[in-house]
């Protein structure tokens, strides 16, 4: 370009300039321009686009060598590089799709094992329940024939001696009743099947009660047996008063059974928690001088099946359930359990638990209960079903009610019931086992109370299942009572009693006249009844407030009612008026003023309590 400049400047300035040969020389000058801009492009700028489509491709995730041009220059050695780099990329990523493949297999399979482990751990849990109950119906069914027959054998007139020696099996056959329970509690507990409630109860009675029923072991031991509880520590509180009894009855069968002599006593104090106002710590200490405990061995004391040393097993007895039982009742109710202890000085077991303050109120002087009468009775023998496979449980329960005059039959199954109830004249009570061969106890039950003749039949369940959930089953299936197997002789005849007390009928065993009880009789039954009614009133509460909670209506009505009948047969129109109020707003649905009613109730009832005593 330069040079066609400089010529055709020349020949312009020599005057020697034409205009063919300028013409010429600019189309040369513009085909040589031509042919060097096609070299460019294709020495230069084609492989560096052709650089840059690869690299875009690879930045989209396309692994596709580069199309290098064969310029042998760096551009070459640049795109052989970067395809080079794309092999290993390619590479490196089939070997990361391989890992990832591995691992996918890998999780699957460890997702199937773990379906796995957790159906085989559900399915053992199921077993394990299934075998719990089956151990408890198994082990109860002969128990309650021991225990059955030998109370129908000490109630008879036997020599000194014999009546020493089946006072002692019965005190052994007490004690594996006692094992049995503590190994069902603890399997409970494990299973996350021990319920906890949460009921308004009076500290300072349940602790006085325990000490009562162990001061006839302190006295025959030698040991004094002492209760120590502050006046102003609050009585009344909101919780569990059964769980609180078994722990510090654990406490107390211990401490007396390692004191040889000396003092066992149970102090009580109480101390606000801080940012939970209206509740308050319970700090019941169990003290005693007995043996004591070596400090290296304070803490396996708690584990279950462990003792601190194992001559005591030899020497006292026990299988190291209890302590083991208390600890897990009291983290239960988020409490904690402590020890000091001594060798030869003695222990000091401290229960801590929380507990919520009730505000106790004082009954009115017209609210007390004034007398507790019963009805007066139709004359006639009281026609009892008992429905029961086992023939030793037969006779025990045959044993117990004909001395009481009650005209009893036999049924060998449910099949059976339900035929003696439609051929034979009307029973006034049905005892019913629950497991039986051809139609069991329960879905007897559900037939009997689908027929319009018999819904009002009291039926009292009798078995040997006694795991968390059983008397709710009975309950639901439409039975009136529970009673668990080993059955005890007074609490089977009160709770007949009460039964067939609150029934239309008002039938009474035979052998008296029912027009014109004895003073003794009527104080007996009235006693029979009183203790019956005051031992089933907190768990009837505890439904109505259940019920109340959950709305439902028809169980409201159904305990208030039971509560009514009972409260009318005692002659206590408090209690009645209170349970009337209850059940006429469950019906109504009205769910609103049934908590005051229920406070109301639960203070006529603790107002009987103290007139009894």
């Amino acid at each position: 370009m330069w040079v066609v400049g400089i010529v055709l400047l020349w020949d312009i300035l020599t005057h020697t300039f034409s205009l063919g040969e300028g013409i010429m020389l600019v189309v040369v000058v513009l085909i040589v321009a031509g042919l060097v801009s096609q070299f460019t492009i294709k020495v230069l700028t084609r492989p560096l686009a052709l650089l840059q489509q690869g690299i875009t491709s690879v930045r989209q995730g396309r692994f596709e060598p580069i199309q290098v041009s064969e310029t042998g220059d760096e551009i070459e050695d640049l795109g052989k590089s970067f395809n080079r780099m794309i092999d290993e990329l390619q590479r490196t990523n089939r070997e990361i799709q391989q890992h990832r493949d591995l691992l996918e297999e890998r999780i699957r399979q460890r997702t199937e094992e773990l379906e796995n482990a957790m159906r085989t751990a559900l399915a053992a849990s199921q077993a394990k329940s299934e075998f719990l109950a089956n151990m408890s119906h198994e082990l109860r069914t002969p128990m309650n024939g021991l225990l059955g027959m030998l109370d129908v054998v000490l109630d008879s007139s036997l020599e000194a001696e014999q009546r020493e020696n089946l006072e002692t099996a019965q005190h052994s056959a007490y004690s594996l009743l006692a094992l049995l329970n503590d190994i069902l509690d603890l399997s409970k507990i494990e299973a996350g099947r021990m319920m906890i409630e949460k009921i308004p109860f009076n500290v300072r009675t349940v602790l006085e009660d325990c000490v009562k029923s162990y001061q006839p072991r302190a006295l025959q031991k030698g040991v004094s047996l002492h209760f120590e509880m502050d006046a102003s520590s609050p009585s009344h509180v909101m919780g569990d008063p059964l769980r609180l009894r078994q722990i510090v009855t654990n406490l107390l069968s211990n401490a007396i059974k390692f004191t040889g002599q000396g003092s066992v006593a149970v102090a009580v104090r109480t101390e606000p928690i801080e940012g939970r106002p209206g509740t308050v710590q319970f700090g019941i200490d169990v003290r005693d001088t007995g043996t004591g405990i070596d400090s290296d061995k304070l803490q396996s004391i708690f584990d279950k099946f462990t003792q601190a040393d194992g001559s005591i097993t030899r020497k006292y007895g026990g299988t190291g359930l209890g302590l083991a039982i208390t600890k897990r009742l009291t983290e239960l109710q988020d409490g904690c359990v402590t020890v000091q202890s001594t060798l030869g000085s003695g222990s000091t077991f401290t229960i801590s638990l929380p507990y919520e303050i009730v505000q106790e109120s004082v009954p009115s002087a017209d609210s007390a209960p004034v007398a507790f009468i019963p009805r007066a009775e139709s004359s006639g023998a009281a026609r009892i079903l008992l429905v029961e496979d086992n023939v030793v449980n037969q006779k025990v329960v045959l044993a117990v009610l004909r001395k009481r005059k009650f005209h009893i039959d036999v049924a060998g199954d449910g099949r059976e019931a339900l035929s003696l109830m439609e051929t034979s004249p009307p029973y006034d009570l049905v005892l019913m086992d629950v497991q039986m061969p051809v139609l069991d106890g329960l879905e007897t039950t559900r037939i009997i109370r689908k027929d319009p003749r018999w819904t009002s039949l009291p039926i009292l369940a009798m078995t040997a299942h006694a795991m968390t959930g059983d008397r709710e089953r009975c309950l639901q299936a439409g039975m009136n009572y529970y009673i668990s197997k080993p059955i005890q002789p007074a609490h089977l005849i009160a709770t007949i009693t009460q039964a067939l007390a609150s029934t239309p009928s008002q039938l009474v065993p035979a052998g008296r006249d029912a027009m014109e009880p004895t003073p003794s009789d009527q104080n007996d039954l009235v006693g029979d009844l009183l203790r019956v009614f005051l031992q089933l009133a907190p768990a009837r509460i505890e439904r109505l407030e259940n019920a109340a909670r959950n709305q439902d209506a028809v169980a409201i009505a159904a305990e208030a009612k039971k509560i009514a009948a009972a409260a009318e047969q005692l002659a206590a129109p408090h209690i009645g008026e209170c349970a009337a109020r209850i059940e006429t707003a469950g019906k109504r649905g009205d769910f609103t003023g049934i908590g005051t009613d229920l406070e109301q109730l639960r203070q006529e009832i603790h107002a009987m309590e103290e007139a009894i005593a």
